[in-house]
């Protein structure tokens, strides 16, 4: 693990002029957008995708399967602007991420050497809002010269040290489980078989919220003219000084968020003394620049949605309870090189807390074989749409490479999303 790296402050400042001026007038009616799985989708996320087609800045967009109600862009939505970006469609946690690791060894070994695998995980990992490490980890990120390049970011470089190689809260996780590949796949490396292996998934931690915190505050300070529906959906010119800050700020908040899951699988594979055969990964909230078929230079931001550009690897995860797939992007245009990230809430954490128990939640995941370290019932899997319809309505998005089976999920119990 080394912190020798060092990366050239502003090199990735590259403006973009837009027509669009600040205090433009919204569309009276929003862009035409595709939508998938739209019967499994709530009416509140279908409006708040409209609401952002509205958007003068807008030029396309698309709805994943896994939708569900967020804060200004729906999570699962897919939003193309045009030399703008808006924070608040990029999310809170930035660069929330999944990373998976596979390691050339049967997964039966789980069942073997249970309390082992267990162990690893509770003690290579922390969860929860605000946790951190008594002893920092060490990674390149830190030596990121960007740090040093806004007074936000030289106050948060504390922070990072402190919180690399943690997890959050909500629906944030680290599992042991059965990672099964149907045929040869020359892309991963690995001959058709199963596997043991390692799922995780965090974000930009303490960091990525403080950005999207300040940032978010300064768009919608700009666009008065938005109303509290949608406020959150204030946007910041690409070409702006403020605008530059956030997009440096971002992408340092996934690189840290990379970091994060870096050093998590690190610590539990050398714990477990493995070494892994393949891995995969992605963001999931985060905003790319990228062109469209007809040319243009566009912003999309993908709120809870992967990317899946054309032979692109992601990991779409299910519950706590049910299976994850590693897909292969189809470089679908109408959907914006994009799939979904997860199977989607079905019912928000108060009506799962209300309505799922803990005897209905436990013999749930016995039946699957699961075994939980910590987990709120508001993550239960009854809380989330069935992963397999969710993955079936995106058969033109992205192909299933594999599955992975959680056997062991560790979690946090607090219910709180940071």
């Amino acid at each position: 693990m080394s912190r020798k790296h060092k990366t050239k402050a502003g090199a990735l400042l590259k403006p973009v002029r837009s027509s669009q001026a600040a205090g433009a007038e919204l569309r009276a009616e929003p862009l035409p957008y595709r939508v998938w799985g739209a019967q499994g989708i709530d009416p509140a996320a279908l409006d708040q995708m409209n609401n952002s087609m509205r958007l003068p800045v807008a030029v396309t967009g698309a709805l994943m399967p896994d939708a569900h109600v967020g804060y200004g862009l729906p999570i699962g939505g897919v939003l193309a602007t045009e030399g703008a970006v808006i924070p608040y469609a990029v999310g809170v946690d930035i660069a929330c991420r999944m990373r998976l690791s596979v390691f050339e060894v049967s997964p039966i070994v789980l069942a073997q050497q249970k309390e082992r695998f267990e162990k690893a995980l509770m003690n290579n990992t922390r969860f929860g809002a605000g946790v951190e490490w008594k002893s920092p980890q060490e990674d390149e990120v830190l030596d990121d010269a960007n740090w040093q390049t806004t007074p936000l970011l030289r106050s948060l470089h504390d922070k990072a040290i402190r919180q690399l190689g943690t997890s959050g809260s909500g629906n944030h996780f680290a599992d042991l489980g059965e990672f099964s590949l149907e045929q040869d796949d020359a892309q991963l490396g690995l001959p058709a078989g199963k596997y043991l292996a390692l799922l995780t998934h965090s974000g930009s931690r303490g960091v990525g919220f403080k950005i999207a915190d300040a940032y978010s505050g300064i768009a919608r300070a700009m666009h008065p003219e938005l109303d509290k529906g949608m406020a959150h959906l204030g946007w910041l010119n690409i070409d702006s000084e403020a605008g530059q800050e956030y997009w440096l700020s971002m992408e340092l908040a996934g690189r840290f968020a990379a970091a994060n899951h870096r050093v998590i699988h690190w610590r539990i594979a050398k714990a477990l003394g493995l070494k892994a055969a393949a891995v995969v990964e992605n963001h999931h909230n985060f905003a790319w620049r990228e062109r469209l078929a007809d040319g243009r230079e566009v912003i999309v931001h993908r709120k809870g949605a992967t990317p899946a550009a054309l032979g692109v690897l992601g990991v779409i995860p299910g519950s706590m309870g049910d299976p994850g797939y590693v897909v292969r992007g189809l470089g679908n245009p109408q959907g914006l090189n994009s799939a979904a990230h997860g199977a989607g809430r079905q019912m928000s954490r108060t009506r799962a807390l209300e309505s799922i128990t803990k005897t209905m939640r436990d013999a749930y995941l016995r039946e699957k074989g699961v075994t939980l370290l910590g987990g709120g019932l508001d993550e239960s899997p009854q809380a989330y749409k069935p992963i397999n319809e969710v993955i079936a309505a995106q058969s033109d998005l992205v192909e299933i490479v594999g599955r992975f089976r959680p056997r062991i999920v560790m979690m946090t119990d607090d219910p709180r999303d940071i």
